[in-house]
């Protein structure tokens, strides 16, 4: 078995700062190196990237922030192998080998198997991904192996009890999710901890949604914590948690890397006083949230028209916090991402985003409802 890193906030690289907003491969390199230096200063080690991450940059990214900067021993790099990016063993090996050449890492210490679902598994096992893992392993190239997931509990129980050998599994988990039957947060939980593997938990946060929250739902938590940060409930929930060993955030700026080390520095479980009071604001949230996006992007980078598919849904939800009401303010941020991307009714149905959302999202007629909002309904 491996030990668990000294402190609980690992750095998710898959929403970094970007010096063009609008471009997710532009990556600010000087602001992520200077926020490597303030997680690393603070004890904090652990740190998360995938193939596709940041337009297929954020693996690039690694060198020159990190592995070029830092003795190799004092920190923990994971990244991960995903079903949509390979389709033979050489594939996989050419994927491996690009992986190590970008980061200069010389080995990782998890290496993970990306999204699987009871879909994905499939082709896991026909190219025997986990055996591959495995070789990989005992050629000192990977430490230790896992996989992120996003589905049902049972398939979850089916693959563990499948592959003994998978020693970690990283999870979608959050205050908001905790209940959810689509997302199962809590029950994919149990299900780790019944085979006795820790989880990393992504989304913590919620793409940050947990982040900026009704009114109702912040003056909650702002009457019992008021110098705390709406972030900081979202992540501390989920490190509160026993079986969990790392919490990722993809920290976009130093302002949220500055306030999530300040409060993981020297993490306090939540009471269950304070657990109490999120559920309570998952309740409010829930009964306006119109949209599960947590805004990974990855339906974008293969979208044969270019829609910008998480800025409409982010946009449609903020509208449906409104009651439905669409202001002049949100035509015009409608129609500013309309002017460079293509709009929700350029959408051919083709669903290669619906194949690759790990929400599992019914994108394309969300996409309509996205047009009939800003487009045909009534602006008031």
């Amino acid at each position: 078995m491996f030990e668990w890193p000294k402190k609980k906030l690992g750095f998710g690289l898959m929403r970094l700062p970007l010096t063009d907003p609008e471009d997710q491969g532009s990556i600010d390199l000087e602001q992520m190196k200077k926020m490597v230096d303030i997680f690393m200063s603070k004890g904090f080690t652990y740190f998360d990237t995938a193939w596709m991450y940041c337009a297929f940059k954020s693996e690039e990214a690694v060198k020159p922030a990190l592995t070029d900067r830092y003795p190799r021993e004092s920190f923990t790099l994971t990244t991960k192998l995903n079903s949509h990016f390979f389709n033979s063993r050489e594939d996989m090996e050419n994927v491996f080998n690009t992986q190590l050449k970008k980061t200069g890492a010389g080995y990782f210490d998890f290496y993970f198997l990306h999204a699987v679902d009871g879909e994905s598994i499939a082709k896991y096992e026909e190219f025997k991904c986990f055996d591959w893992m495995l070789e990989k392993k005992a050629a000192g190239l990977v430490r230790h192996i896992g996989f992120s997931y996003h589905d049902k509990a049972d398939v979850l129980d089916k693959i563990l009890t499948d592959h003994p050998e998978v020693e970690l599994v990283q999870l979608q988990l959050n205050y908001l999710d905790w209940e959810s039957e689509w997302v199962q947060a809590r029950k994919n939980y149990e299900v780790c901890v019944k085979h006795e593997k820790p989880v990393v938990v992504m989304e913590g946060v919620r793409g940050g949604m947990l982040a900026k929250l009704p009114a109702e739902a912040e003056a909650l938590l702002k009457a019992a914590e008021p110098e705390m940060s709406l972030a900081s409930w979202a992540v501390r929930f989920a490190a509160s948690q026993p079986n969990v060993m790392v919490v990722l955030s993809g920290m976009s700026n130093i302002a949220q890397m500055e306030d999530n080390t300040s409060y993981m520095e020297k993490f306090q479980p939540l009471t269950d006083d304070e657990i109490a009071k999120v559920m309570k604001v998952a309740d409010i949230i829930n009964s306006k949230t119109a949209i599960a996006c947590t805004g990974c992007h990855y339906c974008t980078d293969g979208c044969p028209q270019n829609i910008e598919i998480p800025w409409y849904f982010s946009l449609y939800n903020a509208v449906s916090l409104q009651d439905g009401r669409v202001s002049p303010s949100d035509i015009r941020n409608y129609e500013g991402i309309a002017q460079k991307f293509g709009r929700p009714s350029d959408c051919v149905e083709c669903g290669q985003c619906e194949g690759i959302c790990p929400q599992h999202l019914p994108i394309i007629e969300t996409l309509k409802k996205v047009t009939k909002t800003f487009e045909n309904g009534p602006h008031r």
